[in-house]
């Protein structure tokens, strides 16, 4: 018996040894793993919603749309009214809340992380409350999220993003349009900014929450990298260099030396998958870079003892403030 016991022991440590040595190799093979861990588009939390019903989310002043970037390509859309215009919203149709996009209220263009859909807890919770200050709120999935058709890229996802603002900005006047970025969703922010820079179409501001550097440091410094260089020799060859390989870059460090408009940098200390510290190095990159040198940048971090970790800075009572301070500033230079 004490033999079994030790052959099936045996069996299964030999067992974890191969994996250990296949999953680097088999990564290393195919970049295309390493694309998916980096995007988890596949992982829909939560799961049982109607992504055709916002409604169903407590956001009854909400219009889901399908936009199309490019052909074979249909992404679901999210407009969240201010709150203001509540009552006006409801049974409205299509047209109804395009035109609302025009009237006296800034618009939010917010751009999600990875993992999950527009419908994700943290992110509904996020578009109340700026819905309670007076702002639009546009949300979408990138191709290959939620009930988006097309497969997941940084080009995609980026062209996504430029598609969804300039159909905003057809729409909303002479309103401001503040572009809002989550964790993945900072390199989509910064991508998008710097070719709207480029064009010489800037937004009105960039809020980036919870930002790194570029993909590489960030996935170096995720508690699973951490972990795993202390025990694996050649990590970075193994897993960090597909990355790579894929054409994922996600390069905000980069980009803000191209981008010129004001940026609010918003961060948690106890951020376990963002450390804080990149967020920390991106601002002191764009306070020194010469595009920012007539706009305000902006770094606000959040107390550990807060516990806003990486999706909860919405919690912040504080936030309200920091927004009218900081965009207020931004709409008087707009306005001038």
């Amino acid at each position: 018996r004490r033999y079994g016991l030790w052959f099936r022991l045996r069996k299964l440590l030999l067992w974890l040894l191969g994996m250990y040595i296949a999953i680097p190799f088999l990564v290393k093979l195919c970049p295309a793993i390493q694309a998916k861990l980096v995007f988890l588009n596949f992982v829909r939390v939560p799961y049982f919603i109607d992504l055709k019903r916002p409604q169903d989310q407590g956001l009854n002043h909400t219009c889901n749309y399908y936009l199309q970037p490019e052909e074979e390509v249909t992404i679901g859309v999210w407009h969240t009214v201010p709150a203001a215009l509540w009552k006006n919203a409801r049974g409205k149709d299509q047209l109804w809340f395009e035109e609302a996009l025009g009237s006296s209220h800034p618009v939010i263009l917010y751009l999600h992380g990875n993992a999950g859909t527009r419908g994700g807890d943290h992110r509904v919770e996020l578009y109340k409350v700026l819905s309670s200050l007076g702002y639009h709120v546009v949300t979408f999935d990138y191709r290959g999220w939620g009930d988006s058709i097309g497969s997941p890229s940084e080009r995609g996802m980026t062209y996504d993003a430029l598609h969804v603002f300039d159909w905003i900005k057809a729409r909303s006047g002479d309103n401001p349009v503040y572009i809002w970025g989550h964790s993945l969703g900072t390199g989509v922010a910064t991508n998008l900014v710097r070719r709207l820079c480029e064009r010489e179409t800037p937004p009105d501001a960039l809020i980036l929450e919870s930002p790194f550097t570029n993909i590489r440091e960030e996935a170096r410094s995720h508690p699973f990298s951490v972990a795993s260089t202390q025990y694996f020799p050649g990590f970075d060859w193994f897993f960090l260099d597909p990355i790579t390989t894929s054409g994922i870059k996600f390069a905000n460090d980069e980009n803000v030396k191209y981008i010129s408009c004001s940026l609010l940098i918003l961060h948690a200390e106890d951020d376990p998958v963002v450390p804080f510290h990149l967020g920390k190095k991106l601002y002191n990159i764009a306070a020194t870079s010469r595009s920012f040198r007539d706009y305000k940048v902006q770094f606000v971090p959040f107390h550990t003892d807060l516990g806003y970790r990486h999706k909860y800075i919405y919690r912040s009572p504080e936030l309200p403030r920091i927004l009218r301070e900081f965009l207020g500033k931004s709409e008087h230079e707009h306005h001038h």
